[in-house]
């Protein structure tokens, strides 16, 4: 397939399924940042357009066999869900899944359709693709009576060709693939250098995944390069880097023209989340941006002195499984 003028080649089969991993810590870091984007975007009248290219299912049971056999949302939201410290920002973010959960326990978690539909207004537009079959299956009926959403069971890169540049000139555009499929890194960065030709204005989202490999060290620094005036790039790390294998520490996002506030609430919120979501004393936190965005030094490095992981349970599938957190 031929993808924005360059060959890649798919995959022989999609196995790779967000409900074994919704609401880990790289849940938590994607979907802080999203509301964070999609709250400034409601703060101009003029309505917008919002795309997920890899949508997943919408929404997770966290009581279901997927759910239950990695455990993996008891170490992300379970260790914020009964907090009675969380900074604002993450008390918003908490607000918002106990929408999906009335009382205290914790039973199902959104993805990031799901948060995005609850904050776009009438006037805006989310638009949503999944290419797994069974995913978009549940996708479309979380959503078929939603008239601001559309969805499509498609390559999420080929319909952000399509989708931009929005007739209101005003979007914002989260990209999540799982980069289980190597060629997964380079789609992202010709996407990127392609959307910012047809809309240099644009709000774009990269989560990405932590990895003791070179194509997930070097994305970070391609994106820098693929021709956005202003970025953001926040990282979280849980625990050390595994000495064996792949296995993910943590999770990064790359904000192309992000709020102007972004760069401050991640630094109050950034230190709680190493803090309390720390697998061992390696955990530690990033925040690096171009010059031209206020406020914040150009680069942040932090560990605290004391993290919270004593008595912590690490899930041993976090060494080996899919190399992703999404939706």
């Amino acid at each position: 397939r031929i993808i924005h003028g360059h060959r890649f080649y798919l995959a022989p089969m999609l196995s790779y399924r967000h409900a074994f991993h919704a609401g880990n810590h790289a849940d938590v870091l994607k979907h802080l940042v999203l509301i964070e984007c999609l709250t400034h975007m409601n703060e101009k009248e003029k309505p917008y357009i919002a795309l997920d290219t890899h949508a997943g299912a919408g929404q997770y049971a966290l009581d279901a066999e997927q759910a239950k056999r990695t455990s993996e949302f008891a170490d992300g939201i379970g260790r914020l869900w009964l907090r009675a410290d969380l900074p604002e920002p993450l008390a918003t973010y908490r607000k918002l899944i106990r929408e999906l959960n009335p009382g205290e326990k914790l039973r199902r978690y959104p993805g990031s359709p799901w948060i995005a539909s609850h904050l776009i207004r009438n006037k805006d537009r989310l638009k949503l693709a999944e290419l797994h079959s069974t995913d978009y299956a549940l996708l479309r009926r979380t959503f078929r009576d939603s008239p601001c959403v559309s969805f499509e069971q498609a390559d999420g890169f080929e319909l952000l060709k399509a989708a931009l540049p929005p007739v209101s000139r005003r979007g914002l555009v989260l990209i999540d693939p799982s980069y289980e499929v190597k060629s997964d890194y380079m789609k992202v960065t010709v996407a990127i250098k392609d959307a910012l030709k047809r809309f240099a204005t644009g709000t774009y989202l990269v989560w990405h995944p932590l990895l003791p490999s070179i194509d997930a060290n070097q994305l970070p620094e391609k994106l820098k390069k693929a021709g956005a005036g202003e970025w953001l790039h926040a990282t979280l790390s849980v625990r050390a880097p595994a000495t064996k294998g792949y296995g993910m520490h943590g999770s990064g996002i790359f904000v192309i023209n992000p709020p102007w506030t972004l760069a401050a609430t991640l630094k109050e919120t950034l230190p709680y989340l190493v803090k309390h979501l720390a697998l061992d004393e390696r955990a530690t936190w990033t925040l690096d941006q171009s010059s031209g965005v206020n406020p914040a030094p150009a680069k942040e490095v932090r560990r605290p002195v004391i993290a919270d992981f004593s008595g912590r349970r690490h899930h041993p599938t976090q060494d080996k499984s899919s190399t992703r957190s999404r939706k």
